[in-house]
C-alpha cells in the first residue's frame, strides 16, 4: 500500500509540476537514475539485498542512498532542462533519452559484473513486493511517510501551479522553493520504492489519471489525497494478481502493472480533448 501511494503521489506531482500528463517516474527516466544508483551498489560494489547488515556496501542503507543519490541527480537535470525547453513533447524525449543513458551503463555494468550479482540485479529489477520483510517495514514506512507528509502539505502551491509559475507567483506561492520541495519528495518517494521493490512501472503514471477520472477535477484538495488512496488499492489488485490461480507461481510485479496502466494512459490518449487536467 505505502509503495503504491508513493509511486502514485510521485507521478502526480511530476505532472503537475511539468504540466504534462504523461509525466511520470519512470517516463522522464527516474526510475532508470534510481536503478543506475542501485546497479552500481549491487554489481560494482558486492552490495545484495539478500544480506543484510554485512557492511556498508551490502544492505538496504547502501542501496537506499544509491537510489536517492540515482533518482534524484535524474530529477536535477530533468529539472534543469525543463528551464530551458519550453516545448513539453521536447521535455519528455529529453527525460526518455536520459533513461536511455542510464538504461546504457547498466548493461555496461552487467557486462562486467559476476554472474550471481547480475542475476540477483535482474531479479530486484522484476519487481517485487515481497522484498519488503516485516523487520525492513518499519524502515520502508518512515522513509514513505518522509515524503508523503510533505506531499501532501504542498496542496495550495501545487494548485496554483496547475494555472501556470507566473500566476502562483502572484499569489505568493515561491515558485523556486516548491520546485525543490517537489524533487526532494519526488526523488525520496521513488528512491525507496525502487530500492526496495525494484523499478515498477505504470503505477506512478497511470494512477493519477484514474483519479482524475474518478473525481472530475484537478483540484489538489481532493485529488492527492485520492491518488494515494487509489495507488494503494492499485498495488493491492497487482499484488492479488501476481498470484497464479491454482499453482505456485508468482509472477513478477511489472508483469501485471501494464495490464492496468496500460489501457488507462491509452484512454487517456485518446481522450485527452475531453479530460481537464490543469485547470
Amino acid at each position: 500500500m505505502l509503495a503504491g501511494a508513493s509511486l502514485a503521489v510521485s507521478g502526480l506531482l511530476l505532472q503537475t509540476l511539468f504540466r504534462n500528463p504523461l509525466a511520470g517516474p519512470s517516463i522522464l527516466g527516474i526510475s532508470d537514475g534510481a536503478s543506475l544508483g542501485v546497479a552500481l551498489v549491487m554489481l560494482s560494489f558486492g552490495g545484495s539485498l539478500g544480506r543484510l547488515g554485512d557492511g556498508p556496501a551490502g544492505g538496504y542503507p547502501a542501496i537506499i542512498l544509491a537510489a536517492f543519490a540515482g533518482a534524484c541527480v535524474i530529477l536535477c537535470v530533468i529539472l534543469y532542462f525543463s528551464t530551458k525547453v519550453h516545448n513539453t513533447v521536447m521535455l519528455l524525449i529529453i527525460g526518455i533519452m536520459i533513461g536511455y543513458l542510464a538504461s546504457s551503463l547498466i548493461s555496461i555494468l552487467n557486462l562486467y559484473a559476476a554472474a550471481d550479482k547480475v542475476h540477483s540485479y535482474v531479479m530486484w529489477g522484476m519487481g517485487s513486493f515481497s522484498g519488503v520483510s516485516l523487520g525492513q517495514l518499519p524502515l520502508f514506512t518512515v522513509c514513505s511517510l518522509a515524503g508523503l507528509l510533505p506531499a501532501i502539505l504542498l496542496i495550495k502551491p501545487l494548485n496554483a501551479l496547475l494555472l501556470g509559475e507566473r500566476y502562483a507567483a502572484n499569489l505568493g506561492v515561491q515558485v523556486r522553493r516548491t520546485r525543490m520541495f517537489i524533487l526532494l519528495c519526488t526523488g525520496l518517494l521513488t528512491a525507496i520504492t525502487t530500492a526496495f521493490c525494484g523499478p515498477v512501472a505504470f503505477i506512478g503514471l497511470a494512477v493519477p489519471h484514474i483519479a482524475r477520472l474518478l473525481l472530475g477535477s484537478s483540484n489538489h484538495k481532493m485529488l492527492l489525497p485520492l491518488t494515494l488512496l487509489t495507488g494503494s488499492c492499485i498495488a493491492l489488485l497487482c499484488n492479488i494478481l501476481m498470484v497464479v490461480p491454482g499453482t505456485d507461481v508468482i509472477l513478477p510485479l511489472n508483469a501485471v502493472t501494464p495490464l492496468i496502466g496500460a489501457p488507462v494512459i491509452i484512454y487517456v490518449i485518446l481522450n485527452r480533448k475531453n479530460i481537464q487536467y490543469f485547470h
